[in-house]
């Protein structure tokens, strides 16, 4: 059979192979941003507060430039050896309970890499939950989203994605009108 209407195994989609390249680079574009932006979008839905890790306090256990993942709980349900998360002077804390004081409300810590208890102990009003997980690398990635250049970045890469995905199209429908 031949004609216009029919088809064949080896023909090519109209306007030759740029316009399913801008629709592959557009598409891979789209998919990179959301997937980037998941680690720290889901689980603020799910109710746990991102913390980028800064020190290296907790290493090996938790490496600098993790983001750790932080639930809130009753300071009474905190364990000897739950890691936490806490404020001290203006800044975000995670270190490991060694004892938590139920009667004078308050905890004892101490960082993994630290070789002795932290000074001063941590008032219940100071928790902000326990560490549940962590992952590696995404604190880093989490600066960069959450800075302005950062934003920038997310919107011009998901525009650009946007913008190769509509350029596919008018490739394609230029080539069919001729």
């Amino acid at each position: 059979m031949s004609g216009e209407g029919s088809r064949h195994p080896g023909r090519r989609r109209p306007g030759g192979m740029l316009p399913a390249f801008c629709n592959i680079a557009g598409i891979l574009i789209l998919v990179g941003v959301i997937l980037s932006c998941l680690p720290l979008t889901i689980p603020r839905l799910l109710g746990y507060e991102v913390y980028h890790v800064v020190s290296g306090s907790m290493e090996p256990a938790i490496p600098v430039g993790s983001a750790v993942y932080v639930a809130a709980v009753a300071p009474e349900e905190i364990q000897d050896g739950d890691v936490i998360a806490f404020l001290s002077n203006d800044s975000v804390i995670t270190h490991r309970v060694v004892r938590n004081r139920l009667v004078e409300g308050e905890f004892v810590t101490r960082g993994d890499a630290n070789d002795a208890e932290d000074m001063h102990p941590i008032d219940y009003e100071d928790l902000i939950g326990r560490v549940e997980y962590h992952i590696p690398f995404i604190g880093k990635l989490m600066v960069l989203y959450t800075g302005t250049v950062g934003k920038i970045y997310v919107i011009c890469f998901a525009a650009c994605g946007a913008m190769l995905n509509m350029l596919a199209g008018r490739l394609r429908d230029r080539a069919s009108e001729d």
